[in-house]
């Protein structure tokens, strides 16, 4: 017997341990079958589990459970990521506690303490996955950082340097000041604060006069190459070609003509500081300017700066540098300016664009086939708009900076010879052959002491987690994999780099579906931070609700190409969802509704069991239709109308009668039918939901765990046309008379008649049928045809051919119910005209958050469905041209 109340925490644990000992997460099972392969996005090895986890995961083992079922081959493959910067400073963290620093232990101890660290903490967010059901083979575990995967790194490194694809080179990069390494632009966090922007005069060369520039970051002007101005701006046209005087640094300067300088902004001149900004680099590389870096590691003033200000920090430089320029009359105005600052996410501190050496790869060169890939539809984003991202970026992308200068990670397996010549190869003694062999003796080698960046292994996660280099197995059986669930955030760092190394090396696709989920925000649409104290954490969730509750709400709203506004309201509406059907699985339970053997669903007798027969078959396939198209919120909300509206509040009432009736044939009927939908419902809800399902399903004894069952198939005939027809008519005539009684404020416990003018034979055979479902469900009595007008007072529902009657003036003050409905209608009005003035106004919808101006778009949907809802509910009762008689 089922408890009372569904207890998830006892449910949850029980089930995830016997899947775990079942085997059941494991691929290979079906050696016969298609294949269905995912790679987990590796979490960083450094994380818990947030609310983008929860959605991703959610999403992914929704997929792997309905292949599974559907008898494919499933490969769900984990792992996490070594997380290079993050894992590195956790365990700085804890030696700055002891005292001590990296540098204090060397390289290869702080590598061991680092690997200690991992072997005791590291798999925290794997462990939380099982909290939320995820069901991938974690047997099939991987790292980055692992013996295996290493060595793919270390093969994909050696083979893109001997093909020309890798290359050492002196560019800009985003330098972290403070971490002392290159990061990548998903690890730049940009801030807008508020500055200043000066505007400097640079006096000419040749003569009186001087050009006016203007610069937000004045300490970087001593590396200033050029002043730049639009070749087509007539202010500037006779400067072209002539030289300023750089203040300070006392050197002159060209003036340039070129399309970056916008006559628009500031005073149309721009300077040029090609060692210090991305934009000027590249101004630089067409004019052949010289690169001048006059910041060291530390982001103070080197010794390229005049002897007064080296060893500055940036910010005092700055202020000298200000002083300096008014003391010699050089300020034309200071002007405030909130700008745009670019800061690291884990230092906190202002990224510098850095000239330095580091290593790089010929993103242009891999990104062709993947572009050609993604066009001509072999991999393909959902939803579509994606792509024209991924292209955006893949059709513009700049050489890829793959090194990092940090301790943790792959160390690039590069050695330099006495000269400075560069030895790439698998390891030290192939390096040391190589070099050897070049100088014709054996020489001492350096070791390249930078690491890759992390996004390098990871590009490589789809085929090095199956083995390659070697040619194993699983290698030739489950790459390509099928589809990739990831964030929009990563298409450039991960999913582009994905499909790049995955042609280049397995000259296939790694995928052939991308489908990007949107963010999770909270319940007023803004970002989930700490700082504002607005986030959700799913493990806190699930100890309140379940984990199936938070999977069905992150799954219900995983619209295509909208951003989820979570609240834990939602999450209780939801798990409400799991109590309904608990409780229905409970009451059947207790009429004996209980599987038998044999059942076949199309040879039920009674049209209430061939109706229900048929909504299970309809909703089947609009759940299977769903998934297929990734339209994950379309399942869920699916899935919720059948068992809280269909099985729930209409066949389970309807059948009550017969479950208490004596009609011992119908009755047997009844309980197979109704267990046989049970079990539909667990099966078809089970990639959702998979705890309550898989304990509901095992309160009978089975052949399997549900989790290895077979995906629900119904037959074309399934659906039964005349009961369709016949019940659904039944439930639309209960539903607006219920409907008809709440918006007029009808007391529930009060009993109306109801009258019906124009009945046809079939509706009055309905009628006559299901007179006492309507009757005990619609709380309504003596059903019976009206000749003549409706009486005054009575609210009308129209169903087909004929006019349903119920006389409500001895029930309620139509007059006062009336005029209520017409106040709050009128109110609605003014709300939706104040909304509409507001959404129609620019100067809102350009400037206020995008957030609010959807919240606004959403309120006044609301309020267009209520004014309808109110407009239905007043012409019911409204007084209408007598519907004539049927002779």
């Amino acid at each position: 017997m089922l408890d009372k109340t569904y207890r998830h925490h006892e449910v949850e644990a029980r089930h995830y341990a016997r899947w775990e000992a079942a085997h059941a997460f494991a691929y290979g099972r079906r050696p016969e079958a298609r294949p269905f392969t995912i790679v987990i996005p590796p979490p960083n090895v450094t994380g818990s589990l947030h609310m983008g986890h929860a959605l991703n995961d959610t999403l992914q083992d929704i997929l792997v459970r309905w292949h599974r079922m559907r008898g494919e081959d499933v490969l769900w493959q984990p792992g996490t990521d070594h997380a290079g910067i993050a894992t590195q400073m956790v365990v700085e963290r804890q030696l700055e506690a002891e005292g001590l620093t990296r540098h204090d232990l060397g390289r290869e101890r702080f590598i061991e303490r680092v690997w200690q660290w991992k072997a005791e903490s590291g798999g925290t967010i794997l462990n939380q996955l099982r909290r939320l059901g995820a069901s991938a083979d974690w047997s099939r575990e991987r790292f980055t950082m692992d013996e295996g995967l290493s060595r793919a790194v270390r093969t994909v490194f050696v083979a893109l340097y001997r093909e020309g694809l890798i290359y050492r080179d002196k560019r800009l990069v985003n330098w972290d000041c403070k971490l002392h390494t290159a990061i990548s632009d998903l690890e730049v966090e940009n801030r807008e604060v508020e500055g200043k922007l000066w505007y400097f005069r640079y006096p000419l060369a040749d003569g009186p006069g001087h050009v006016v520039v203007a610069t937000t970051r004045p300490e970087t002007m001593l590396g200033d190459t050029a002043v730049a101005v639009h070749p087509d701006d007539p202010r500037y046209r006779d400067l072209v070609g002539r030289q300023v005087i750089l203040p300070i640094a006392e050197r002159p300067i060209p003036v340039i003509a070129d399309a970056h300088a916008d006559p628009e902004k500031g005073s149309g001149a721009v300077k040029i500081t090609p060692a210090h900004d991305f934009n000027d680099f590249e101004v630089g590389k067409r004019h052949g300017l010289a690169m001048i870096n006059v910041l060291d590691a530390d982001a103070r003033l080197n010794d390229i700066a005049p002897e007064r200000y080296r060893g500055l920090d940036r910010y005092a430089a700055r202020e000298r540098i200000v002083a300096e320029m008014a003391e010699r009359g050089l300020i034309e105005r200071i002007e405030s300016q909130r700008h745009v600052v670019p800061f690291g996410d884990r230092s906190g501190v202002a990224v510098e664009p850095w000239l330095t050496d580091q290593w790089f790869v010929d993103a242009a060169h891999l990104a062709g086939p993947a572009i050609a890939a993604v066009e001509a539809g072999r991999t393909r984003f959902v939803p579509s708009q994606w792509a024209a991202t991924y292209f955006e970026w893949m059709r513009n992308i700049q050489p890829w900076c793959v090194s990092r200068q940090i301790w943790w990670g792959h160390r690039i397996p590069a050695w330099y010879g006495p000269d400075g010549r560069i030895f790439v190869a698998m390891d030290e003694a192939g390096a040391e052959a190589e070099a050897a062999a070049h100088y014709g003796r054996a020489v001492v080698l350096k070791r390249e002491t930078d690491v890759l960046d992390t996004w390098f292994s990871s590009g490589l996660w789809p085929f090095s987690t199956l083995g390659w280099p070697d040619q194993t197995p699983e290698l030739a059986r489950y790459y390509p994999t099928d589809v990739l669930v990831t964030g929009f955030d990563i298409i450039f760092f991960w999913v582009a780099r994905m499909m790049m190394m995955g042609l280049h090396f397995m000259k296939a696709e790694p995928f052939h579906t991308v489908y990007i989920h949107a963010l999770v925000r909270d319940e007023r649409g803004q970002k989930m931070s700490k700082s504002k104290g607005n986030v959700l954490d799913p493990l806190a969730l699930i100890d309140a609700y379940g984990a199936d509750a938070l999977r069905f709400t992150l799954t219900a709203m995983a619209a295509q190409g909208r951003d989820i506004k979570l609240s834990e309201g939602r999450i209780q509406g939801y798990r409400n969802f799991i109590t309904k059907l608990w409780n229905a699985a409970r009451f059947c339970e207790l009429h004996g509704c209980v599987p038998e053997p044999g059942f076949e669903p199309s040879a039920c007798r009674e049209r209430l069991d061939r109706w229900i027969v048929g909504e299970v078959a309809r909703t089947g396939a609009r759940v299977e239709a769903a998934l297929e198209a990734y339209k994950f919120d379309e399942a869920a909300k699916t899935l919720y109308q059948f068992v809280w509206g269909t099985f729930c509040d209409w066949y389970l009432e309807f059948a009550k009668p017969v479950l208490t009736g004596e009609d011992g044939a119908a009755k047997r009927e009844v309980r197979a039918t109704a267990a046989w939908v049970l079990d539909q419902i667990c099966a078809l809800l089970h990639p959702i939901t998979p705890f309550v399902t898989e304990e509901l399903w095992g309160r009978h004894p089975r052949e399997s765990l549900l989790i290895l069952a077979p995906w629900p198939r119904y037959p074309e005939g399934a659906v039964d046309a005349e009961a369709e027809a016949e019940l659904g008519w039944v439930v639309r005539l209960i539903a607006e008379i219920r409907s008809a009684r709440a918006a007029l404020n009808v007391p529930p416990a009060v009993k109306v008649p109801l009258m019906v003018i124009g009945a046809d034979a079939t509706t009055c055979g309905r009628l006559a049928a299901h007179a006492a479902s309507i009757a005990r469900l619609a709380r309504v009595r003596d059903i019976a045809p009206l000749d003549g007008a409706p009486p005054a007072g009575s609210a009308q529902i129209v169903i087909d051919e004929a006019t349903f009657v119920l006389p409500l003036a001895e029930v309620i003050d139509v007059a006062h119910e009336t005029a209520r409905l017409a106040r709050q209608i009128a109110k609605i009005e003014g709300e939706i005209a104040a909304l509409d003035a507001k959404l129609a106004n620019p100067r809102f919808t350009e400037r206020a958050p995008a957030a609010v101006v959807e919240e606004n778009r959403e309120r006044r949907a609301e309020a267009l469905a209520a004014r309808a809802r109110l407009a239905e509910a007043l012409a019911r009762i409204a007084t209408p041209e007598p519907t004539p008689a049927t002779p």
